[in-house]
């Protein structure tokens, strides 16, 4: 089993990189994300992106073997969902989970938006405490650190915004490979859980949902998980290096 380990400093160097390129993706795409454009046109005009980046999408190795080159996941859709020829209305909650790779390494990172609509009642509740739960879970690295510190730190924030919990699914580390040891929940208990030690590198990816905490998938597609309840949920993700004092988000500009 492949185990994330400390990373080579031309190793990092590649995922700093890919991570720059993911994070451009995302920038751009924002900008196409309206009402009356389709799944599937967004996800031709990311593969294009990446493409002309010098890039690969992850989805489309045999890694992964995903029908898209980005999972886009639309109202209550969780995550891993398949672009369709559904076309966006005024209002949906539609998430972007994007894994690129580079140089021989791989960053992941995700968000969630609302289409043309500024995020009101519950829908930014939603948003907010999913995203401040991301960078509450990133705050609470310090240098060396346990999983169960990351998790316990997205897990507070969640119930403050009295959010459902994805428990099924969780982070994870990333770098030669898409998903890799160790699980990091986005729930737990502070000083449990594995030791992660300055140069590895970890996807930490907060989901929450307005009602419940169950999940399925769907066996239309048999990618995406949906909420039990269909209520709508949120995603957020960034790739980030554990350093000696805290942590280097390598997914952003």
């Amino acid at each position: 089993m492949l185990y994330t380990g400390k990373k080579t400093p031309e190793q990092l160097d590649a995922m700093r990189e890919c991570g720059v390129l993911l994070a451009t993706v995302f920038e751009g795409l924002k900008k196409q994300v309206h009402a009356g454009v389709s799944e599937r046109e967004l996800d031709n005009w990311v593969g294009h992106e990446i493409q002309s980046l010098g890039a690969e999408a992850t989805y489309k190795t045999p890694e992964v073997d995903f029908p898209g080159s980005i999972c886009i996941s639309t109202n209550d859709a969780v995550v891993h969902g398949v672009p369709s020829d559904y076309i966006l209305q005024r209002g949906d909650v539609v998430s972007f989970d994007l894994v690129i790779s580079y140089k021989g390494m791989k960053t992941d990172a995700a968000f969630t938006m609302l289409v043309d609509e500024i995020p009101a009642g519950d829908k930014k509740r939603l948003l907010e405490y999913t995203e401040r739960s991301l960078y509450a879970a990133i705050d609470a690295i310090k240098g060396s650190v346990k999983s169960g510190d990351i998790g316990a730190a997205a897990e507070a924030v969640l119930h403050q915004g009295h959010l459902g919990i994805v428990r099924d699914l969780v982070g994870h580390g990333v770098g030669l490979r898409m998903h890799m040891p160790p699980d990091i929940p986005n729930y737990g208990q502070a000083g449990t859980g594995v030791l992660l030690k300055p140069g590895e590198t970890i996807a930490i990816e907060p989901m929450a949902m307005l009602g419940g905490e169950k999940v399925y998938s769907d066996a239309s597609d048999g990618w995406t998980i949906r909420t039990a309840d269909g209520s709508l949920a949120a995603h957020f993700e960034h790739t980030v290096l554990i350093t000696e004092h805290g942590a280097e988000i390598l997914t952003s500009l």
